[in-house]
C-alpha cells in the first residue's frame, strides 16, 4: 500500500484535528514485533509501545487472527444483551486475580471514572452521604475526564479546567505519615498507582501500600490500584500489586489488555462490585465483541507462551545494561522502575547547560532509529513491548550511549 509522505501528513493534521498533541515528525504506517516503519520506510526499535498499549509488540499474529475471525462476525453488540466473547474475557481475567466481577469500557480514564463512581457509591451504600472524598498522591496521573483529571495529582493537567469536582485529596506519594493524616472516617476510596508513569516512573514502597491497605480497613474505605500502565504482566507479575503481598478492593487496566485494540476493565471484589445495579454505570462500546476477542487473544498468549517469566528474565538484562551505561555517562543520575517500565533520570538544566534534556534525549533517539519517550524534563521513559529480546535490549543501550554523548557532549 502506498502512503502519503510524513509531510503531507503533517500538513493534513494541523488543517484539520485539534491541537491537542506535542507530535514528533513522523508518521508511522506499519509494525511488527518491536519494530515500526514510517511512511519514508526508515525502521525504528519502538521502546514507547503505544505508550504500553501494544504489550505483545506490534501486530502480533495471535491478537490480529482474532480481530479478523471476530470482524467477519460480529464487531458490536448492545450490552442489552449477553455477549460471549465479553463474558468468557471477564471470566478469564478474573481466574488470574483475587477480583469477582469485571465492568468492562474503553480506556484507562473510563475505568478510573468507573472506579470513582464505585466507591462513591458503595460508601454511600455501606456508610452514609458523609462519606465521599478520594485519597490519591501527588504527581499520580490517572486519565483527562473530569473525575479522573481531578484524581490526577498534578495541577499542570487540571490547569484552565476548572471548577474540578470536589471531594479529592492528594498527599506526597510514598508518604506514609500524610496518607494516615488524610484517610479519614470521610474517606471512600484510596486511589493509587502502584508505579506512577507519567509523574516519572516512581515505584511505590511495599511499607506504604501496605500501610495504605491497613488505612483502607481500619476506616471501611475501599483501596484501588491503578494498573492502568502496570497491569498485564509488564513489572513481570500479571498485576503490579501482587510484588507487594497485599490485594485491593478493586482494580483499573487498560493499555495492553486489548494488544492494540482499545478496550478498559475495572475489576473489583464481589461486595464493592454489587453495588453497580442496572442504570448505575454503563459504556455503550464497552466489551464489545471485538475488543474483547482481541484481549482474549492477549491473555491466552501471556498464559501459553510464558511471557511473564521473559518478562523477569529480559527486565533483569534491561536494568544490568542500563545501570552500566550510567556508570559510563555521569549524567545518567538514577534508573528507576520495575519489569518493563523504566525510567532514566538525568541531570538538568542547572547542572548541564542543557534546556529539557530529556526531550532532547528522545529527539536525538528517533533520529538515530529508537523511539523512547519523555515524562518529565529529565526523566526517560522507556516501555519495550513484553516480547522484547536481549540483542534488541542490547541495541537500544547502544543508541542511547551514543546519544547521551551527543546531547551532553
Amino acid at each position: 500500500m502506498e502512503h502519503l509522505r510524513t509531510e503531507e501528513v503533517e500538513i493534513l493534521t494541523k488543517k484539520h484535528l485539534m491541537n491537542t498533541y506535542g507530535r514528533a515528525g513522523i508518521s508511522l504506517t506499519e509494525g511488527s514485533g518491536a519494530r515500526v516503519r514510517d511512511a519514508e520506510g526508515r525502521e525504528y526499535l519502538d521502546f514507547v509501545s503505544g505508550i504500553a498499549v501494544c504489550g505483545l509488540g506490534h501486530c502480533h499474529p495471535r491478537v490480529v487472527a482474532a480481530i479478523r475471525e471476530q470482524a467477519g462476525r460480529l464487531m458490536h453488540c448492545s450490552n442489552l444483551y449477553h455477549i460471549e466473547a465479553q463474558a468468557l474475557l471477564a471470566k478469564m481475567l478474573l481466574e488470574d486475580s483475587p477480583f469477582g466481577k469485571a465492568f468492562f469500557c474503553n480506556s484507562g480514564t473510563e475505568a478510573n471514572e468507573a472506579a470513582i463512581k464505585l466507591a462513591r457509591k458503595y460508601a454511600r451504600v455501606k456508610h452514609g452521604d458523609a462519606r465521599c472524598e478520594i485519597v490519591t498522591a501527588l504527581k499520580s496521573f490517572h486519565g483527562r475526564t473530569l473525575g479522573s483529571l481531578t484524581a490526577t495529582g498534578q495541577p499542570k493537567y487540571q490547569k484552565d479546567f476548572g471548577p474540578l469536582p470536589a471531594g479529592f485529596t492528594y498527599v506526597p506519594f510514598n508518604d506514609i505519615s500524610a496518607m494516615e493524616r488524610a484517610v479519614t472516617e470521610k474517606t471512600a476510596a484510596v486511589l493509587i498507582e502502584p508505579i506512577q508513569g507519567e509523574g516519572g516512573i516512581h515505584v511505590a514502597d511495599e511499607k506504604y501500600i501496605r500501610r495504605a491497605r491497613e488505612l483502607c480497613d481500619e476506616t471501611g474505605a475501599i483501596l484501588i490500584m491503578d494498573e492502568v500502565q502496570t497491569g498485564m504482566g509488564r513489572t513481570g507479575k500479571m498485576f503490579a500489586f501482587q510484588h507487594f503481598g497485599i490485594v485491593p478492593d478493586a482494580i483499573t487496566l487498560a493499555k495492553s489488555l486489548g494488544g492494540g485494540f482499545p478496550i478498559g476493565a475495572l475489576l473489583a471484589k464481589d461486595e464493592v462490585a454489587e453495588v453497580f445495579t442496572p442504570g448505575t454505570h454503563a459504556a455503550t462500546f464497552g466489551g464489545n465483541p471485538l475488543a474483547c476477542a482481541a484481549s482474549l487473544a492477549v491473555l491466552k498468549t501471556i498464559r501459553e507462551e510464558g511471557i511473564l517469566d521473559h518478562v523477569v528474565a529480559v527486565s533483569r538484562f534491561l536494568f544490568k545494561m542500563l545501570e552500566e551505561l550510567k556508570g559510563r555517562c555521569p549524567q545518567i543520575t538514577e534508573i528507576r522502575g520495575r519489569g518493563l517500565m523504566v525510567g532514566i533520570e538525568v541531570l538538568g538544566r542547572s547542572d548541564t547547560g542543557v534546556e529539557d534534556p530529556a526531550k532532547l534525549i528522545c529527539l536525538q533517539c528517533a533520529r538515530e532509529g529508537l523511539l523512547v519517550n519523555a515524562v518529565t524534563d529529565t526523566t526517560v521513559r522507556l516501555l519495550p513491548p513484553l516480547i522484547i529480546g536481549e540483542a534488541e535490549v542490547r541495541e537500544a543501550v547502544d543508541i542511547m550511549e551514543r546519544v547521551m554523548t551527543t546531547v551532553f557532549g
